[in-house]
């Protein structure tokens, strides 16, 4: 099988991803900036400035780590929450999430630490993901927001592809198409 990809330009930098099977039929465009940090500064900057008014962000481990990092520094933020993929030794009082995300082929758990959770309570939370696909992974976030008291601000991507492209509550800087066998957009 030959090497396919689609070449697009998001907040102004051009990029070729590779095309991903994840069926026999279906290919994603696969976008990763992690090492790219001309791409992640120029996408966070171009989300923050359409970001709705917010008093904190939060991400899901882990390519929402660079970006979120980015936004909260270019806006002047001294904080931002990140849901972790599994409890790690220092969360205590742990709020829990599950997730089956069009990349990965299991059922994944987002956790989020009780001081993060207690830190959200009351304040307007706007969620930050680099790619919005099927919105499980967003589903999941807005899930611990709520269960931590927070109240949902926005939700942001740089990307949108599928049916994250028709709605209307994401704000995203770019569509990314899905594609055939062949490497073909569809849609």
């Amino acid at each position: 099988m030959k090497d396919m990809y689609y070449e697009m330009t998001i907040a102004g930098c051009r990029r070729k991803l590779p095309l991903c099977p994840i069926s026999d039929e279906l290919n994603i465009g696969a976008f990763v900036i992690f090492g790219d940090p001309e791409l992640t500064t120029a996408c966070a900057q171009a989300l923050i400035d359409r970001a709705p008014a917010h008093d904190v962000m939060i991400t899901a481990e882990s390519k929402g780590i660079p970006l979120i990092c980015e936004m909260a520094r270019l806006s002047g933020e001294k904080r931002y929450i990140l849901a972790r993929k599994s409890p790690k030794l220092y969360m205590r009082d742990v709020f829990v999430s599950e997730v089956r995300s069009i990349t990965t082929d299991h059922v994944q758990t987002l956790c989020l630490d009780g001081a993060d959770a207690a830190f959200m309570r009351g304040k307007r939370v706007l969620v930050v993901d680099d790619v919005i696909s099927t919105g499980e992974s967003l589903r999941a976030l807005e899930e611990l927001v709520k269960k931590a008291g927070g109240e949902i601000a926005g939700r942001m991507a740089i990307l949108a592809e599928g049916d994250a492209t028709r709605r209307d509550d994401i704000i995203y800087l770019e569509k990314l198409p899905l594609f055939d066998r062949d490497g073909n957009p569809i849609g």
